[in-house]
C-alpha cells in the first residue's frame, strides 16, 4: 500500500483524538499532546517539559518502510534516538500496533485498537503512573465486587421493596460472597501489615491509617485450681459456681424435660445462603469484561473513566490499596 494511503489515515486518526489526550512513548513512557497537524508533519508538544517537537511525514515513511522490511514487526529497541514519538503516532494507525511486552511496532493485515493513549492531561502525572501500572488480580473478591457493583446500578439499592425477588436472591449472595472473600483477604493484609508497623504508631495511607495495638484474651485454668485460689481468698464456692450451658443440654438429652423448661425462647426469621451458582457468575462477569474491553466503542472514553471510578470503588471497599493498582 502506498504510504500516501496511509499517511491520510493517521492525520485522520490525529485529528479525531480529544484536545486533551496524553500519548505515552513505548519504551521512556514519555507524555506528549499531538497540538497541530498538517501536509508534511505532525506537531507534538511534551507535557512534561512542554518542549514543542514537529515529526516529519518522511522519517514515517521510512519507519513505515523499516518495519516491512523487517517482516511486518520491527524491534523497538532499534529506533534511532528521539524517534519514539513516531512509533508512538504511527501505532494510532489501525494497522500497526505497539506490544509493550514483546517491545515491538507490528504491521496488521486487521485494524486494531491497541493504541498508546493513557489518559488525558486533567490527570496528574502520578495518577497516570498508577493506571500503567493496573493489572488484574486473580483474587475471588475482585470478581464478586465487578458483578456486585453492576448488580447495583442495574437494581436500585435505597428502594429495595421494589425489586424483583430474583434480583434481591441475587444481591443477597453477592454481599454474602463479598463480605466472606473481602474478610479472608483483610485477614490476609493484616499479617503481612503486623510486621511492618510499629507499637502505637499510626501509618497512614490514601484511604486512612492503621495502628498496630494489643488486646487481652482470657481463659479459665483447671476449674479446681480456680476454685481452690478463691477459697483460699475467702469466696466461697457457691458463689462462683454457675450453670454451664453444655452440661444442661446433656442433662436434657437423658431427661423428660422441654426446652422451654429451662430456656427462655424466641424464634426469628432469617435469610440464609443456600447455593450459589458459580457458572452463571463466570459468564456474567466475562460479558462485563467483555464490555469494559471495548476500546473501540464511540463511548471508549466513557467507558475508560467508569472503569477508574469502578477501580476507585472497588480499593474503599477492601479498605486496601495494594502496591500495584488495578486496571
Amino acid at each position: 500500500m502506498p504510504f500516501t494511503a496511509s499517511w491520510r489515515t493517521l492525520l485522520e486518526e490525529c485529528d479525531a483524538l480529544a484536545a486533551d489526550a496524553t500519548v505515552i512513548t513505548p519504551l521512556s513512557e514519555t507524555r506528549f499532546r499531538i497540538t497541530d497537524t498538517q501536509e508534511h508533519r505532525i506537531n507534538i508538544e511534551f507535557v512534561d517539559s512542554g518542549d514543542p517537537q514537529p515529526l516529519q511525514r518522511e522519517q514515517f515513511e521510512t519507519l513505515a518502510e523499516r518495519i516491512t522490511d523487517a517482516g511486518g514487526t520491527f524491534e523497538l529497541q532499534r529506533l534511532p534516538p528521539d524517534a519514539e514519538p513516531y512509533a508512538a503516532v504511527l501505532s494510532l494507525h489501525p494497522r500497526y500496533e505497539i506490544d509493550d511486552r514483546e517491545g515491538t511496532l507490528t504491521e496488521t493485515d486487521e485494524p486494531t485498537t491497541s493504541q498508546l493513549i493513557k489518559g488525558a492531561t486533567t490527570q496528574s502525572a502520578d495518577d497516570q503512573d498508577d493506571a500503567a501500572d493496573r493489572t488484574e488480580p486473580d483474587l475471588d473478591v475482585y470478581a464478586d465486587m465487578l458483578l456486585l457493583i453492576d448488580t447495583l446500578e442495574r437494581h436500585d439499592p435505597t428502594a429495595l421493596e421494589d425489586c424483583e425477588t430474583p434480583a434481591l436472591i441475587n444481591l443477597y449472595t453477592l454481599l454474602s460472597d463479598v463480605q466472606r472473600n473481602a474478610g479472608d483477604l483483610r485477614q490476609d493484609v493484616r499479617e503481612v501489615l503486623l510486621g511492618r508497623l510499629h507499637h502505637d504508631q499510626p501509618v497512614h495511607g490514601q484511604y486512612g491509617s492503621v495502628q498496630r495495638t494489643s488486646r487481652r484474651n482470657r481463659s479459665l485454668k483447671d476449674d479446681d485450681e480456680v476454685i481452690g485460689v478463691l477459697e483460699d481468698a475467702g469466696i466461697p464456692r457457691e458463689r462462683i459456681m454457675a450453670v454451664d450451658r453444655e452440661k444442661v443440654d446433656d442433662a436434657l438429652d437423658v431427661t423428660d424435660l422441654s426446652e422451654s423448661a429451662v430456656y427462655e425462647i424466641e424464634a426469628s426469621e432469617y435469610v440464609r445462603k443456600a447455593d450459589v451458582d458459580e457458572e452463571h457468575k463466570e459468564t456474567r462477569l466475562q460479558g462485563l469484561k467483555d464490555q469494559l474491553a471495548l476500546s473501540d466503542d464511540p463511548d471508549a472514553e466513557k467507558l475508560r473513566q467508569e472503569v477508574d471510578e469502578l477501580e476507585q470503588r472497588i480499593e474503599e471497599l477492601t479498605e486496601f490499596k495494594p502496591g500495584t493498582d488495578i486496571r
